[in-house]
């Protein structure tokens, strides 16, 4: 089918009594048709099109964009470059130290049949802070929030049956009211329209987000399925709502609950949240790393009797706790592990990533058996729709990093940093609830957690994240536990988090950093603690020492961890070496700190391979080829990481001459429970073999550990 098709099958398909008016596609809506188009859809009774593409760029080094008229549709003074939106102009050679003002502008057509449509146009981030006009009237804004998504109605600015243009004015400044604050943080200050846009169409009466609380019994194998519904009247009269949901399994499409349609009314230009009663579903399918089992929730509003809008969302079952010093997952004790990734660090994407490179990144995190990591900031949606589907446990944070947060600051913080913390973790709680890969929510990140201002806001933060969510855990990443730990923030968490930096930022042996982590947990004797980033980092001049520097340090380190049970998770930093604003290496657009086990580019340090194998469930795998007879054996690991492994898979692939692969077999494992040992015989049919190799699988198909026999 071709693209143009396609399109159009989507359209027709849209239909249903009540729904938005099947549009016919205008092969003008877009400036070039090669970068638009409708998007794929759950929503019913709403179409989504893709302003990503081509756009006009400038900079705007002396702020006289405003005075100058640049917002209105008739500006064609001064040159306009040509850029692909998602962008960031800080990977361009002419432009990567320019922190300011820039300006995006696109033009598109607006058919006439949209005139009586509510018109949004959703950015999914800009970095950081946003002027949005369209046809020359400001149309809204996002201030000093740079990795949140956020939705403008352009409803009343549109011009059906017309050309339409969109104005964007973006800026990147350091700046002192917002997080990260100033020049504290160490990534890169990319600016930008740096994620995907786009154009949703739908009634003037529609969903705006709903969310899904499925919290299981694990005694009873049931779990209970609360819905909520944010709906919005953009209509200038008053409408009688009602209201209903659906949840299926995704993967069979199987209707495992509906509930009963809930009256409302709402006057207009109203939004009002719609709950539902909690009902039990019987038998989950409970998610997990190793069984990312996804369930779907539509919720469909009607309007005076008629359907309008139905919102279609993804989530989980699953249940989080600590309790007995540990990490327990859906009931059972689980020791994690994993790597964190600093994104927007390939010179080619900057913070403008790809999809592709998203997912080339999250697929060698797999490899290296992360399932587990956090963040240093809010994440593009597509990072978390990887780790749903295929089982990594993440932090998400607010991105409050560095104890000059709070420099110039008494006993209590700024309240313009304050209000800026709690608006940044009310806009990702909103849009990333319903994830069940979110392990928890991260505060703030090396903040001086004894000094006043910064005790305050983690525990302001630590308030309003548990009023938005009082299910999920939170904690924040401490580097103030070296010296009276109980006086730390870490006091309120319902973890604590440690970036331990021994024989790197510390001073200090490895004994010193187990006799530091003994009075930690004494300090906390009910709460996990988790290894929040450790490694090795060449990041000043006199460090001369590399990557097999930081192989014995997490070698030496996990050895100490692995003693104590008391440490539940391990995050080992960092994936990549990242691009930073701070960097000691590199020019330009590839100034960057070398901390990770792969470069800018991806390609792995010799430490990749040393971190696949501290990471993996398996300990030990051998094999030995007798004939056409391998035997194979293994053992799991007794400590961190340590889990039950369950639906795990033996694959063997036999090669010949050449290296010719010749055969394969799989057998299915039982259970195996944390340090316990498995094995099995395969018989192989294919005569003249020169090798095989042999790895211990998870269910999702990615490789634990792997071992070549020779015949």
């Amino acid at each position: 089918m071709s693209d143009m098709s396609s399109r159009r099958s989507f359209l027709k398909n849209l239909g249903g009594t009540g729904a938005l008016t099947v549009l016919p596609f205008s092969s003008a809506l877009f400036k070039d048709e090669a970068e638009g188009g409708v998007l794929p859809q759950q929503n019913k009774g709403e179409l989504v099109f893709s302003l990503n593409g081509s756009w006009q760029f400038r900079t705007d080094p002396d702020q006289q964009g405003v005075s100058g008229g640049w917002y209105k549709s008739a500006a064609t003074g001064g040159h306009w470059d040509t850029v692909t939106v998602p962008h960031t102009w800080q990977i361009t050679p002419e432009h990567n130290d320019y922190f300011g003002v820039c300006w995006y502008r696109k033009t598109f057509s607006v058919p006439g049949e949209w005139k009586g449509k509510t018109i949004r146009i959703e950015f999914e981030a800009v970095y950081h802070t946003a002027r949005v006009w369209l046809n020359g009237t400001e149309v809204g804004g996002h201030t000093r929030k740079g990795y949140t998504a956020f939705f403008i109605d352009l409803t009343k600015a549109v011009k059906p049956d017309a050309v339409n243009t969109l104005v964007v004015m973006a800026d990147n400044h350091f700046d002192d009211r917002m997080l990260p604050r100033n020049r504290s943080y160490d990534w890169a200050a990319d600016g930008g329209i740096t994620r995907p846009v786009s154009l949703h169409v739908t009634e003037p009466v529609y969903v705006e987000r709903i969310q899904v609380t499925a919290l299981p019994d694990i005694g009873r194998k049931t779990a209970g399925i609360a819905v909520l519904g944010l709906v919005k009247n953009a209509s200038g009269k008053s409408v009688r709502l009602e209201a209903a949901y659906t949840i299926a399994e995704e993967e069979t499409g199987r209707v495992v609950l509906q509930s009963p349609r809930r009256p409302s009314q709402l006057g207009a230009g109203e939004s009002r949240e719609i709950s539902f009663p909690e009902k039990t579903l019987q038998q989950p399918n409970l998610w997990h790393f190793d069984h990312p089992h996804l369930y779907t929730a539509t919720f469909d509003l009607y309007a005076d009797g008629v359907w309008v809008h139905s919102y279609v969302t993804t989530f989980g079952i699953r249940k989080t706790e600590v309790k007995n010093a540990g990490f327990y997952l859906n009931g059972e004790r689980v020791w994690l592990m994993g790597v964190e990734r600093m994104g927007g660090s390939n010179p080619d994407y900057g913070m403008a990533e790809p999809g592709h490179w998203i997912e080339h990144d999250h697929r060698d995190m797999k490899e290296l058996n992360c399932i587990f990591t956090r963040v240093h900031w809010q994440q593009d949606k597509r990072v978390l729709d990887f780790c749903d589907r295929h089982g990594i446990l993440i932090q998400l944070e607010v991105p409050t990093w560095g104890a000059a947060t709070f420099k110039g600051m008494s006993e209590q913080p700024d309240a313009d940093i304050m209000q800026n913390g709690l608006e940044q973790l009310e806009e990702q709680i909103h849009r990333e609830y319903n994830h069940p890969c979110v392990f928890s929510w991260g505060l703030c990140n090396e903040i001086g957690g004894q000094n006043p201002p910064a005790y305050h806001f983690a525990a302001n933060m630590l308030k309003g994240a548990k009023k938005l969510d009082p299910h999920r855990l939170c904690s924040y990443a401490s580097n103030s536990l070296q010296k009276t730990p109980e006086k730390d923030v870490s006091e309120l968490m319902d973890f604590v988090e440690w970036n331990e930096y021994y024989e790197s930022w510390y001073k200090g042996t490895v004994a010193d950093m187990e006799k530091n982590l003994e009075e930690i947990h004494h300090a906390f004797p009910d709460k996990p603690i988790v290894i929040s980033e450790y490694g090795w980092c060449r990041c000043t001049p006199d460090r001369k020492e590399g990557d097999e520097k930081l192989i014995r340090i997490m070698q030496t380190h996990n050895a100490v961890f692995r003693k104590h049970d008391y440490v539940g998770g391990l995050i080992f930093f960092c994936y990549n070496d990242y691009r930073t604003h701070v960097g000691d290496k590199g020019m330009g657009v590839m100034k960057q700190r070398v901390h990770g086990v792969v470069n800018l580019l991806g390609d792995p340090h010799p430490s990749h391979a040393a971190l696949r194998k501290e990471s993996s469930p398996v300990e030990t795998l051998s094999a030995a080829l007798d004939g056409q007879a391998l035997k194979v054996s293994f053992t799991s690991r007794k400590a961190i990481p340590a889990y039950t492994l369950r639906g795990y898979v033996l694959r063997c692939i036999a090669y010949g001459e050449q290296g010719i692969p010749l055969e394969k077999a799989e057998y299915s494992l039982p259970d195996i429970a944390p340090g316990a040992s498995g094995g099995h015989t395969f018989t192989l049919s294919t005569p003249a073999i020169e090798r095989v190799e042999v790895s211990v699988c998870r269910p999702t198909a990615f490789s634990v550990l792997s071992v070549a026999v020779k015949s």
